[in-house]
């Protein structure tokens, strides 16, 4: 990359790529944890949002694996493994708790405007699907975290708590559904826009839309990014000495260019995915709950069939899905030539490894992609008994890139979750894959700022910040029942999650 002398060059102390839940989450916290901090963040489309944090494009379920059955696997031997949802349900609970921060410190006027109480339930029926979620359930309610779970086969007691689900279905059908009843509906899209708004009131804060990130230059200390104004395709120059890459699916094209060595051998495998969208009042208003079911085998965890209230924009709506697809573009509004401009020396023999490891997947998405709308209404139809296809809409979701990263036995592994990516001298940090990314961004921008930020997060002062901002820190809500069950006494009526949680419990 040549500079041109003539360019000016800015020289912010941080530089977000990407305007979403990621580089709000995380340009918040910095901005708290030093305040003279001075912060670029750029964005290539022309408002912040609009990608994986958009409320059509996530699940917003506020992912605490209440629901989630893809994140309690069955082992070989009957038993249920819960320590993925063990820490997704820790990492949520800090979530909230900066959440509330936000709200009692005013960068958040109303917690209605981004999270509301919604129950979190699971529903399977045979008889395999239920003896594992009995076991799942046994399982998950030894842990704290998921005190007050419920669990019932009972199917007058399941019409009480999902009458849309149970009415028209098959009596003799065997079913069954936990719920719990402190789940939540997150509105990831109203959260980052008012974080965005925050930081653009702060002094050194400078919000670029409509600018893309097109190259990278190393130098002694500091990077300096080639960044095009997509209007007037004007070029100029930032140097900064911390690169945050927080672009969703465009983050891994960008890893390459910054020709860390820490981001050899990485690919990325795009999965898009639509929703059925409820046009019928009368139906909406009949389901009140968030109801997860099992994957179809070969199927990735984004595509776990899921019947779901939702606010969007003050309004309640139902959906269904999401259905699976795949394209080659790394972003909704991306390109198609996104994945094979992807592919280098040094990650084409892990991307082709997982590829032969996945054909079960490969063959999945080539069957969704062929579904017919009667194919997708008899998906429907396992949730909504009678469903009819007037009733209801397609729409296109969000697009997903899940990591392939190298594997010394298997050559490459495709995974399903999150991936950060620093540079050995913690100038840079790229955040890779999906879910449940987006509900856990607090964990993840906690620990970034750890790896990128040793001197300054392990200082009196910073740590003294970390604890007003996140009042558990430094201390495990996974370990501590009395903690944890205080932290959500206390989180619950700040954010108004629920009336059961009452303010005495808070102090006492």
């Amino acid at each position: 990359m040549r500079i041109k002398k003539s360019s000016i060059i800015t020289t912010p102390d941080i530089v977000l790529i990407g305007a979403g839940i990621m580089s709000a989450t995380l340009g918040v916290l910095l901005k708290k944890l030093n305040p003279a901090f001075t912060i670029a963040i750029f964005e290539r489309l022309d408002r912040v949002t609009a990608e994986s944090s958009d409320a059509w494009n996530n699940a917003g379920t506020g992912h605490s694996a209440f629901c989630e059955l893809n994140y309690t696997p069955e082992k070989q031997d009957g038993s249920i493994d819960i320590s993925k949802a063990i820490k997704i349900a820790e990492s949520f609970e800090v979530s909230k708790e900066f959440w509330s921060y936000l709200v009692e410190d005013g960068i958040i006027e109303s917690p209605d405007e981004f999270i509301r109480h919604i129950p979190h339930m699971s529903f399977v029926w045979g008889d395999t699907n239920v003896q594992y979620l009995k076991n799942r359930y046994e399982s998950l309610t030894a842990h704290h975290l998921f005190e007050g779970m419920e669990y019932s086969e009972n199917n007058e007691e399941l019409k009480n708590w999902i009458p849309l689900v149970m009415n028209g279905r098959d009596a003799s059908q065997q079913v069954a559904a936990t719920k719990m009843e402190l789940g939540t509906d997150v509105n990831f899209g109203s959260l980052t826009r008012a974080m965005f708004k925050y930081l653009e009131s702060q002094e050194g804060v400078t919000l670029h839309l409509n600018h893309e990130v097109d190259d990278f230059q190393r130098g002694k200390g500091n990077w300096t990014l080639s960044v095009k104004d997509r209007e007037t395709k004007n070029v100029s120059y930032v140097r900064s000495k911390f690169i945050f890459i927080g672009a969703g699916g465009g983050s891994l094209p960008l890893l390459e260019k910054s020709n860390i060595p820490e981001g050899k051998g990485f690919g990325g495998f795009p999965v898009s995915g639509q929703w059925l969208v409820c046009t019928n009042p009368d139906i909406i208003e009949k389901h009140q709950a968030k109801v997860y079911g099992k994957a179809a085998v070969g199927s990735p965890p984004m595509s776990v069939p899921h019947l779901d209230t939702r606010m969007i924009d003050g309004k309640k709506a139902l959906l269904f899905g999401p259905y699976a697809g795949f394209s080659t573009k790394f972003l909704k509004n991306g390109s198609y030539l996104d994945l094979p401009l992807s592919i280098k020396l040094n990650n084409i023999k892990p991307m082709l490894a997982a590829g032969i490891h996945n054909i079960p997947l490969t063959k999945y998405l080539i069957d969704q992609v062929r579904q017919s709308p009667q194919d997708r209404l008899a998906a429907l139809d396992d949730y909504v008994p009678g469903a009819k296809l007037e009733d209801w809409v397609l729409e296109t979701a969000g697009q997903r890139v899940q990591v392939i990263k190298k594997d010394k036995d298997a050559g490459g592994v495709l995974e399903f979750g999150t991936e950060m990516v620093t540079a050995a001298d913690g100038s840079l940090a790229a955040l890779l894959g999906a879910s449940p990314g987006a509900s856990t961004s607090v964990s993840i921008m906690v620990e970034l700022i750890h790896k990128c930020f040793p001197k300054e997060a392990t200082s009196p002062e910073w740590q003294a910040k970390f604890r007003t901002l996140i009042p558990s820190f430094g201390k495990s809500l996974s370990k501590d029942a009395e903690l944890a069950s205080k932290t959500r006494n206390r989180t619950s009526v700040v954010l108004k999650l629920t009336e059961s949680y009452l303010e005495e419990d808070v102090t006492a």
